[in-house]
């Protein structure tokens, strides 16, 4: 018998699991290809935790996949130490289907572990259970959240004590707990009445919110300076920020924010897209139809768990978007800039990137003598800087972003947060309208004085058993084959990060590279130019990242367009 239908065979005959999930296998006995789906692997916990789609299966989404991950989270915390592990966890929940019940179990599994569960009342955004495990010295959180996956996934993020991520090293550590566990009889979880009793469970709320939100309000620099009148447009997408967001801005004085009424309550269906993701401009279609009735000039959207914030802005009467590398230029150079004339950038300062976001902002940087730092993509990457700064005092964090629209600016947050930087992007706007400039303005003259940069991400989605070796299979070959020329730019630098080398392509020498190790590959060219490509670590797809430099729009746009063509060509034909 195949292990995918030995494991079926177990969950069917498992006298722990209830007779709900046992009807729904039962409902598939005779398909064998959602059996091998649902059964061929344990749904992975890497560094990003969990994550997949809802229904019964070791490779699905379900309360005993959460059970025995927390079971295994909770070995771990003990196994710091008494003193370590009485310090808590912070658990918080988005808009998606079985979040609040997922989140309830991760707290009593936690509970009956001698771990006790500071657990939010309600559905936040996933920065401020980054916020509460620092506000409550926690040594660890979890957030029931899928990010910007559709509606039929849900997922487990794993937090540490800085209240940011964990990384590989702890996540190494529970996937060696979850290992030894064999039977969900090995699982402790313990009723809710009893945890509430012993001081194991506490639910939390408006004094976290409250702390929460003047963090914040803090990261205003010119408050009071500005003329607050711009028409905000706002949607939440159905998820955690409506509150949070509107909240910030209110207090903060911006009182013309109009909310999509469609999408402005949480609903895990996502009614009114099928994908809610912000970077995809559907996303907006029922922001520019409010928008346009109510003439609006900055457009913002956050996902459902609103670490992530999408922007566009009415310019010359038309509604334009800015990807997350535009966003975040626009972020830099306003902070940097007002940074430095009120005479308040920091000794040491730095911004932190991913290795696949563009360069512009570099240069916009090291204008301001600010360093850049690039790591691996992922905001565990990103904080662990801020992380390792608390101890060292080496150097003053300023702010992080991804091209995925992720910002975190200051360090009361390890993780992106759209809240403070709804509140970034509002302030920015409005400053520099009352210079008669809106915010692709401001990027079109960043483009006339540090060069035409522009960008596309292509994700190739190739699902179930076959779509992953075929990703496989394409990183493998292009490793081995790849162009040297693409139009006229000639190839300079090849970058494996699996193997952490740096290959001069002109004079074949290798250089040790000090990164991380994760399965990526960047292509560096004479001209600024360069893609990368990676298989996603959350998703079912390779994903490519071009980027291209010249000295006019036109020219930059014709050079993506052939770097795009031609890298395509050769993901396609690896069969």
């Amino acid at each position: 018998m195949e292990l995918y239908m030995k494991n079926y065979e177990k969950w069917v005959n498992d006298s722990f699991i209830d007779e709900k999930t046992k009807k729904e296998l039962e409902e598939i006995k005779d398909n064998k290809s959602e059996i091998e789906d649902r059964f061929y692997q344990d749904l992975e916990f890497g560094t990003a935790g969990l994550r997949g789609k809802i229904g019964a299966g070791t490779n699905r989404m379900n309360e005993y996949v959460i059970a025995r991950a927390t079971q295994a989270f909770a070995n771990v915390i003990n196994k710091h130490g008494e003193d370590f592990a009485k310090r808590g966890i912070a658990i918080a929940y988005d808009c998606r289907l079985f979040s609040p019940e997922f989140a309830k179990q991760t707290a009593l599994v936690m509970a009956a572990n001698g771990i006790k569960a500071y657990l939010f009342e309600s559905l936040r955004p996933t920065p401020e259970l980054s916020y509460a495990v620092r506000y409550y010295n926690c040594s660890a959180g979890v957030n029931i959240t899928a990010s910007h996956n559709p509606k039929d996934y849900n997922g487990y993020k794993a937090y540490w004590q800085e209240g940011s991520q964990i990384k590989s090293d702890i996540a190494n550590m529970i996937l060696e707990e979850i290992s030894k566990i064999e039977s969900f009889s090995e699982v402790s979880i313990m009723g809710e009445n009893e945890a509430l009793k012993k001081g194991l469970l506490e639910y939390i709320g408006k004094e976290v919110d409250d702390s929460y939100i003047n963090e914040v309000k803090g990261v205003s620099i010119r408050d009071k300076e500005l003329d607050k009148s711009i028409k905000i447009i706002y949607t939440p997408l159905n998820g955690a920020g409506n509150i949070p967001v509107r909240r910030v801005l209110s207090e903060m004085g911006y009182e013309n924010v109009f909310v999509v009424k469609e999408q402005e309550q949480p609903d895990g269906t996502f009614p009114t897209i099928e994908y809610p993701n912000p970077e995809d401009l559907k996303a907006f279609e029922y922001a520019e139809k409010l928008a346009d009735e109510v003439d609006g000039e900055l457009l913002i959207a956050t996902d459902p768990d609103c670490d992530r914030l999408a922007v566009q802005i009415r310019h010359n009467g038309k509604i334009t978007p800015l990807n997350g590398n535009q966003t975040g230029v626009i972020l830099i150079n306003y902070i940097l800039s007002s940074l430095k004339e009120k005479n308040r950038i920091p000794e040491n300062p730095v911004i932190v990137k991913s290795i696949v976001t563009g360069d512009m902002g570099t240069a916009i940087a090291k204008d301001y003598g600010v360093e850049m730092i690039n790591v691996l993509t992922g905001f565990k990457n990103i904080c662990a800087l801020p992380n390792e700064y608390d101890k060292t005092k080496e150097k003053n964090f300023i702010m992080g972003y991804e091209e995925s629209i992720g910002y975190a600016i200051g360090t009361f947050v390890r993780d992106k947060d759209a809240v403070s930087a709804s509140l970034m992007l509002a302030e920015a706007a409005a400053f520099y309208k009352a210079q008669n400039k809106t915010l692709i303005d401001v990027l079109n003259d960043l483009f006339e004085k540090y060069g035409y940069y522009q960008e596309n991400t292509i994700s190739l989605v190739l699902e179930g058993i076959e779509g992953q070796k075929r990703i496989k299979r394409m990183m493998e070959q292009y490793r081995e084959k790849y162009p040297n020329n693409i139009g006229s730019s000639n190839l300079m630098k090849k970058i494996d990060y699996e193997i952490q080398i740096s290959t001069d392509i002109s004079s074949g020498k290798e250089s040790k590279i000090d990164i991380e190790k994760t399965d990526a590959l960047k292509f560096l060219f004479d001209d600024g130019c360069w893609y990368a490509l990676r298989p996603s670590g959350t998703e079912p797809k390779i994903k490519l990242y071009v980027y291209s430099k010249a000295n006019t729009l036109e020219l930059a746009q014709e050079k993506l367009k052939e770097f795009e063509k031609d890298v395509l060509e050769k993901l396609h034909s690896i069969e």
